[in-house]
């Protein structure tokens, strides 16, 4: 049996990452792809319990560091408990968020160190990077004001950050993607929900033909 593909979507808050998904998950199950969805931090009991403690908005004490080391933990949960053996069954995973996340908001954005939080990441994830990420690409003022429209979305912790928070959290993924340059493409998240979907399939699909053929 081949192993799947293990494909991430990343952004910052207003991205359009849940929406696109949806779309992404229907059509590839129309094309017969065998997937499975999933988000971090979450997707399985103990990281979605990790995932309560993390975004509580009542939880402003919480340390940089502390933050960073709890994001790991449950990717480490959710990695070895739904993600590998997904993989090795042949399917195609579709995560919101990965490891990308960590090393721009809390190495970058946070200040704690880009080389520091990969490490800990490093050790959390044994290798197991996506074979392909999406980098949904939004102006930060427009991911908020996004937010603020969206009537139905739940408000977390890192929503009620500053704007030049969310700034930082681009120029963390800028550098995030110097590093995975081959992985990571970047996707035009001021656009339109539907061209953000055929921006983001036309890359699925090139991938995917790239490693079939």
């Amino acid at each position: 049996m081949n192993k799947g593909f293990f494909i991430t979507v990343e952004g910052g808050e207003g991205a359009g990452k849940t929406t696109v998904l949806d779309q992404i998950e229907a059509q590839l199950k129309q094309d017969g792809y065998d997937t499975i969805r999933t988000r971090e931090p979450g997707g399985i009991r103990i990281a979605e319990q990790i995932r309560t403690v993390i975004l509580d908005v009542t939880h402003t004490e919480m340390d940089s560091r502390t933050e960073a080391l709890l994001y790991a933990a449950a990717r480490r949960q959710h990695l070895v408990e739904k993600v590998i053996p997904a993989l090795e069954q042949g399917k195609m995973v579709l995560c919101d968020r990965f490891i990308d996340s960590s090393l721009a908001y809390q190495g970058y954005a946070r200040g704690i160190g880009f080389d520091e939080v990969r490490t800990i990441n490093e050790f959390a994830i044994e290798g197991y990077l996506p074979d392909l990420t999406l980098f949904f690409d939004v102006d930060p003022e427009v991911g908020i004001q996004r937010i603020h429209q969206d009537q139905d979305r739940e408000i977390n912790r890192l929503d009620q950050e500053k704007m030049n928070f969310h700034e930082r959290v681009r120029k963390g993924y800028s550098k995030v993607m110097d590093v995975y340059p081959e992985r990571i493409k970047r996707i035009n998240a001021n656009q339109a929900i539907n061209e953000v979907f055929v921006e983001a399939m036309k890359e699925i699909n090139h991938f995917v033909g790239s490693r079939l053929n």
